[in-house]
């Protein structure tokens, strides 16, 4: 009977995961989406045009430094002005969106990188040389840099984890989970600065000027948070992976050809060593920039660091760490031969984000027309008056808008289409009651993060569970899910003490970045 009830109970659990994964697929492209959201504005913005909705807030003047009443009134897009701005701003709001950038030049020089096969090489000589106590932290914490590249972790680290678990004598998909927690469960810590971190920074800036035109939120915004929340997930990971993961998973017996994780070879050693040089010299030349107190990248007025032509630049600057040894690691492994194969790698590079390119075209046309109508305004100002008359604000507020993220994350996975949705309505919103966009980017960016590892719909699920079947034939979506549901759970956990820890202590994010918005 027992035993009956417990197979009862899996068969509803899988067909729970079965009806999400139908609800996520029966979604339209997220392109599509913001097509039809689009719509929505214009209908919206012209019934409430119409009926002259309006809302009133204080607000101060930069001039006189004085509180005074500003009063905001929805905006038809269906109006003469209207449909002029929507005809006349098509081309504007697609090169005009933050994130394009920023973006753009990341990608250009991580695609260098990993073209050459500079990441691959590194990630493969980190992994060989670890010693056995150290190899499950290794594995996941080299999952959570190599999301720096993208689809790298997924598609080099993901395998490699397994490998390198059975060739000490592990059960595969101990390394495989434990790897794939780090690629995609620790998506927001890292060391360095991606391709995301300009992404959601430009997301964020749009979003807050909507009440603050002149509020930039820097790539780095979320750097320090995200510092210390790789050495966390690491930690957490380990644990999971060694305490509840692996003993459950048992006793694998590998066949002899399985336990070789192959070490970098002759011509990637030498590749390597130009690479190390490279970057070397590289680092030298932007500290002599940036060290003395007269340097070139510094304030030229106040001589300081954090607003400078440094941080300004931060984004191309963090791209040659990857442009540079990726360059001279393909000459020094003879895969570059010439400028030509540079370039190809760059346009192969930027080849994998024209999703990307496509997606954010319309999302600039969302956020722009939602802009102009002023409905976020409206609605950020009555949500945050609604916070306030209730009093649920500060951290219960905080901690169920990751909650919410993380639910949510499990239906849509695209990251940033969410960031576009959820950024315009909740970072005004949460200005208004004196959070910063900083904070309601990172507690965004956790949400979202935990739930990655156990959403069937993330882009890289099949392919782990393809990567899942290699080693167990019936492994299955359900499979990965109840593998992974224990570092979900413990990444949550995790990350809300963490985050409790950093609120009270009101340390910055990142350099500039502070916790809370001036009223």
């Amino acid at each position: 009977m027992q035993a009956g009830m417990k197979k009862q109970k899996k068969s509803f659990v899988l067909r729970s995961l079965d009806t999400v994964e139908r609800v996520g697929n029966s979604l339209p492209h997220p392109a599509t989406i913001f097509i039809i959201l689009s719509a929505l504005v214009i209908a919206v913005s012209a019934i409430m045009g119409n009926m002259g909705v309006s809302v009133s807030y204080d607000m101060v003047d930069t001039a006189t430094g004085e509180i005074v009443k500003n009063t905001v009134t929805a905006q038809s897009l269906l109006s003469p002005d209207g449909i002029r701005f929507m005809f006349t701003n098509v081309i504007s709001n697609f090169t005009g969106f933050f994130p394009l950038g920023p973006v753009f030049v990341v990608i250009l020089c991580v695609g260098v990188a990993e073209g050459t096969g500079f990441l691959s090489a590194g990630l493969r000589k980190i992994a060989k040389v670890t010693p056995r106590k150290y190899v499950t932290a290794m594995v996941v914490l080299l999952g959570i840099v190599s999301n720096i590249a993208s689809s790298t972790g997924y598609v080099v680290l993901v395998p490699l984890g397994a490998i390198i678990f059975m060739s000490f004598g592990r059960h595969p998909i101990a390394g495989l989970a434990a790897a794939f927690a780090g690629v995609s469960g620790g998506w927001s810590a890292n060391l360095l600065i991606g391709s995301n971190d300009p992404m959601f920074a430009g997301i964020s800036t749009e979003a807050a000027h909507m009440l603050d035109p002149n509020y930039l939120v820097q790539p780095t915004s979320n750097w320090f948070f995200m510092v210390v929340s790789t050495f966390l997930i690491t930690a957490v990971a380990t644990y999971v992976t060694e305490k509840i993961v692996e003993p459950r998973l048992g006793e694998y017996k590998a066949k002899e050809e399985e336990k070789v994780v192959n070490d970098i070879t002759d011509l990637e050693k030498r590749g390597m060593k130009f690479a190390l040089i490279s970057l070397l010299l590289y680092v030298v030349l932007i500290l002599v920039l940036v060290i003395p107190e007269n340097g070139v990248l510094r304030d030229p007025e106040t001589g300081g660091i954090l607003s400078s032509p440094f941080m300004s630049s931060i984004i191309p600057i963090m791209g040659g760490v990857f442009l540079v040894p990726g360059m001279f690691y393909g000459i020094g492994a003879k895969v570059v031969k010439n400028d030509k194969d540079i370039i190809e790698l760059m346009v192969k590079g930027i080849g994998g984000i024209t999703g990307f390119l496509v997606l954010i075209f319309f999302a600039g046309q969302f956020i722009k027309y939602f802009d102009y109508s002023n409905l976020g305004t409206i609605i950020s100002v009555n949500g945050a008056q609604v916070l306030e008359k209730t009093g649920f604000v500060g951290l219960p507020l905080i901690l169920c808008f990751i909650v919410l993220t993380a639910i949510i994350n499990i239906f849509i996975a695209v990251d940033s289409a969410k960031w576009v949705l959820m950024a315009p309505i909740f970072v005004p919103m949460f200005m208004r009651i004196g959070l910063s966009p900083e904070l309601t980017q990172v507690v965004y960016r956790i949400g979202d993060s935990c739930t990655n590892v156990i959403a069937p719909l993330m882009p890289f699920f099949a392919l782990i569970v393809a990567f899942c079947q290699k080693y167990d034939k019936k492994a299955g979506v359900g499979t990965l899910i109840t593998t992974m549901v224990p570092y979900s759970i413990a990444f949550l956990l995790g990350w809300i003490v963490l985050f409790i820890v950093w609120y009270f202590l009101n340390l910055p994010l990142g350099p500039g970045a502070p916790l809370f918005y001036p009223m």
